[in-house]
């Protein structure tokens, strides 16, 4: 069997590793295996396909900056491609984020319509069925439902700064998207099921795949973090993000400060150097990390994993943090709380800085070792990568 992925970037970030992941579950099973991506340089993987040029990219950026035209651009870039692909002649293709500059979508379906082979397209967000944006949970939107106009998210990733060409980009990608004789859906989370079945691409199968980690790595790990930073007898309230923003939930444990006790410290990682120098003095900011054994020894370190995300699919920091024993605290948005259950975390209400406070409270007066092995045993059971992974193998095995 010969595989396909197309994915915005290869080996680098959340999408770009699950592609990787899957890639040697399938050079190890004995198939074929190659990924197509748009942006960087490619790690991890020694089969791939390059779609277009550092200045397609940019000619791309400057199409959906002036007229909101995401998706719509790398016309060139993507011919050149649609002919490798015709000459690899992939059994199967797995899309996972089409956007990201770098792919014309509108091309990319018509060869999939015409070529009848079959697809899988995991959404690692909602752009899919959106006129402009990503995210829409922490404003509340539900245009989606309907038909996309008046974007309140023009500024916002995929950024437009003029034209707000969201109604027509709706309208264009329901018609591009829908239509394909054989695509499976899948999702990391059920939330984000349920949202594509209430969309135009509800005419699709949905199948719900979590994310999955390496628990090889993300394990109880010694290590002289809290010697380091001095925080013996502290009881270690940690947060990680690759970019900590407003929907990450940064201006929370800002506020979360002025009510610790003397005791109680917070730890945040992947702060930038600006936003470090603006801390109070009980957080301690560490700036992003691409070390996962350091990360896995940080959250060993932790009492608590606090996550107050305002909007998210299935965050791998939840999941990373069990694996290593370590109680999560998250707010009751996206596909978060799926993550865990009563007995290795709490779910609190959205913007509720109360609420956040009396879990944290929760947690504290438990202790951390009254959750670790229930922790432990959840990862173990749902979020072993390889076993994750594994699935999209038996979904290509069923449809080729």
């Amino acid at each position: 069997m010969k595989v396909l992925q197309i994915n915005s970037v290869c080996g680098v970030g959340s999408t770009g590793r699950i592609a990787t992941d899957i890639h040697h579950i399938l050079i190890n099973q004995g198939h074929d295996s190659f990924i197509a991506y748009g942006r960087g340089f490619p790690i991890n993987c020694d089969s791939t396909i390059r779609i277009g040029t550092n200045f397609d990219n940019y000619a791309h950026v400057a199409l959906t900056r002036i007229y909101d035209k995401h998706g719509f651009g790398s016309r060139n870039a993507t011919i050149e491609f649609l002919r490798k692909v015709e000459v690899l002649n992939p059994d199967v293709i797995h899309l996972h984020n089409i956007h990201g500059y770098y792919i014309n979508i509108e091309m990319l379906f018509d060869y999939l319509k015409k070529s009848n082979k079959p697809v899988i397209w995991t959404l690692h967000d909602c752009w899919a069925f959106t006129g402009h944006c990503s995210h829409f949970e922490s404003i509340s939107c539900d245009k989606w439902k309907t038909g996309c106009s008046n974007c309140p998210q023009k500024n916002v990733y995929p950024t437009s700064l003029i034209v707000d060409n969201s109604k027509n980009n709706y309208m264009s990608k329901k018609d591009i998207f829908t239509g394909v004789r054989d695509l499976t859906i899948v999702t990391p989370s059920r939330w984000l099921s349920a949202l594509v079945q209430e969309s135009f691409l509800g005419e699709y199968p949905v199948e719900v795949i979590h994310n999955g980690i390496n628990l090889d790595v993300f394990k109880p790990t010694e290590s002289m973090f809290r010697k380091k930073h001095n925080l013996f007898n502290k009881f270690l309230i940690l947060g990680v993000a690759n970019n900590w923003n407003t929907k990450k939930g940064f201006a929370y444990f800002k506020e979360l400060s002025k009510l610790l006790e003397k005791d109680e410290v917070i730890v945040l990682v992947g702060l930038s150097e600006k936003q470090k120098k603006e801390l109070p003095k009980n957080i301690i900011g560490i700036t992003r990390t691409n070390d996962i054994q350091e990360l896995a020894e940080i959250y060993s370190a932790a009492d608590v994993f606090l996550n107050p995300t305002m909007e998210d699919n299935f965050p791998t920091t939840n999941i990373e943090a069990l694996a290593c024993g370590t109680p999560v605290i998250t707010f009751d948005t996206g596909g978060s709380p799926e993550i865990i259950n009563n007995k290795c975390g709490i779910v609190v209400e959205k913007k509720g800085i109360n609420n956040l406070k009396r879990a944290i409270e929760t947690v504290y007066e438990k202790r951390k070792s009254s959750y670790f092995d229930f922790c432990i045993q959840r990862s173990n059971q749902l979020y072993s990568k390889f076993d994750r992974f594994n699935d999209y193998v038996n979904i290509y095995n069923n449809i080729v």
